[in-house]
């Protein structure tokens, strides 16, 4: 009976084990209890004991960083959006082409039936005038991904340096591995509760846009207000 309120709560992770048990065992052997009695919590209990060992930061997914990523990339390195819920890839790749005077270069499409013809046209082009093209939903596309994993083997250093390929898809056992194992993965998930949310809408801004403002206290107070706003809806 002593062992039926950790069962019962909303956050048995948390709750202290009855009697001695609560100091004999050490945070490992608790994760043992909470497997036992509540497996659905255990993905909890697991990030409270990185918390204790490593630290707080080691459990919190860093912003979302499309630059970072794009400097690990290359004519010969795409570059692939791995798809998630609630998430929308193509709103972020937008905004950074524009920030990276691209835009005007850059061509998508999803794939699906008939597309890959289009899509093997549009890498070519590119890859001589040195623009970025997007292949959206490759898992819709099955039947063409040996022919995209042969054309991206055939891409090498003699085409326009400025070219990259980008593509968006779910996870799939049929994509090609190979250009899974050279391209640069990128996971973007929506964020988890208000601080990730907040940090997410900041992370948007331009270090222009958080200070062009002449009256920065006031600015930077409405500013926080709206983040904050559109974080709880």
């Amino acid at each position: 009976m002593e062992f039926k309120k950790i069962f019962d709560s909303t956050e048995p992770q948390n709750e202290p084990l009855p009697g001695e048990w609560d100091s004999k065992l050490n945070t490992f052997q608790k994760l043992i209890v909470i497997k036992s009695l509540r497996p659905d919590k255990i993905t909890l209990a697991v990030q409270n004991f990185v918390v204790e060992h490593l630290g707080q930061p080691f459990v919190e997914p860093p912003v979302f960083n499309l630059q970072k990523s794009y400097k690990d990339s290359s004519i010969t390195t795409p570059l692939i959006f791995v798809l998630s819920k609630g998430s929308d890839p193509v709103a972020s790749f937008e905004r950074f082409a524009e920030e990276s005077n691209m835009a005007k270069k850059c061509e998508k499409i999803s794939l699906g039936r008939g597309q890959g013809t289009k899509a093997a046209n549009m890498i070519a082009e590119n890859l001589n005038r040195g623009g970025w093209v997007l292949l959206m939903n490759c898992h819709l596309s099955v039947s063409w991904m040996p022919e995209l994993e042969a054309i991206v083997e055939q891409i090498d250093d003699t085409k326009h340096r400025d070219f990259r390929l980008w593509l968006t898809s779910v996870p799939n056992p049929h994509f090609p591995v190979s250009i899974l194992q050279n391209a640069v993965k990128m996971t973007l998930e929506p964020p988890s509760g208000l601080k990730s949310n907040i940090l997410q809408t900041y992370d948007a801004l331009t270090p222009e846009e958080f200070e062009e403002c002449t009256k920065p206290e006031v600015y930077k107070k409405i500013l926080f207000g709206f983040c904050f706003f559109h974080a709880i809806v």
